[in-house]
């Protein structure tokens, strides 16, 4: 898996967390991480970047950064009103590639959701999944709502012939409800995918050296971590 695509179910659920947390539980196990962010949006040029925060988080990954709109909106639309040029799914499947060439794991971090677009043609973060022949992750969200949105997801998936290797949830509560609880049952068998990890509610707040101590314990094997799914539906479900 040289290329990860990182997608979720909308925004704000903790993508770039978790893409933090996968690139320190890859360091850990000795390997060469680089993280990509196609469209960077809501940022001035001046401020540090998604990228930028999975560095912070995790340590030593290269960053790399295609374009970068101040509008905190959808890449299509942040472009178009900054009269700049779109990202296209082809410039995302160079970049990436060459990443790989150089690293053992390239972690692609899309905007929003899955199905946002990057350009006025209507093409988007599935179709640079595509032309890499990558596996995208899903981040989801705990309580209620998630069914729908990580069904949706996975429907929009399938039909594009995109590989899900799995889902994570975004930002575990520090005091889960009863539908944050059955939706670790639930989540799975919705997305077609099993569930890798879960990271916890506020876990970019810690110290970073307490972050990449913590981030394997809060993924499965398959991302390079110790965290177990059922022994997490034991304690939560």
């Amino acid at each position: 898996m040289p290329v990860l695509v990182i997608t979720g179910t909308g925004t704000e659920i903790g993508k770039t967390v978790t893409t933090a947390a996968i690139a320190a539980a890859a360091l850990a196990g000795g390997r060469s991480v680089a993280v990509l962010k196609p469209a960077q949006t809501g940022v001035r040029a001046d401020e540090p970047g998604d990228a930028a925060e999975v560095a912070r988080l995790a340590g030593a990954v290269t960053q790399a950064e295609l374009a970068r709109y101040p509008d905190p909106l959808a890449p299509a639309t942040a472009a178009r009103r900054a009269d700049r040029p779109a990202v296209r799914p082809a410039d995302v499947a160079e970049a990436a590639g060459k990443l790989a060439a150089e690293h053992d794991l390239v972690l692609v971090e899309g905007a929003g959701g899955l199905l946002v677009r990057f350009d006025e043609e209507g093409t988007t973060l599935a179709d640079a999944a595509r032309l890499l022949d990558a596996p995208v992750l899903v981040v989801v969200q705990a309580g209620l709502g998630t069914l729908n949105t990580t069904v949706l997801t996975a429907e929009a998936l399938r039909a594009r012939g995109l590989r899900c290797p799995g889902i994570v949830i975004g930002s575990w509560p520090t005091a889960p409800g009863l539908a944050d609880r059955c939706n670790v049952a639930e989540l799975p068998g919705e997305a077609g995918a099993p569930l890798l990890g879960a990271v916890p509610q506020g876990a970019a707040a810690l110290p970073p050296a307490d972050f990449r101590a913590a981030a394997p314990g809060w993924l499965a094997p398959e991302l390079d971590g110790t965290w177990s799914a059922e022994r997490f539906a034991a304690a939560h479900g």
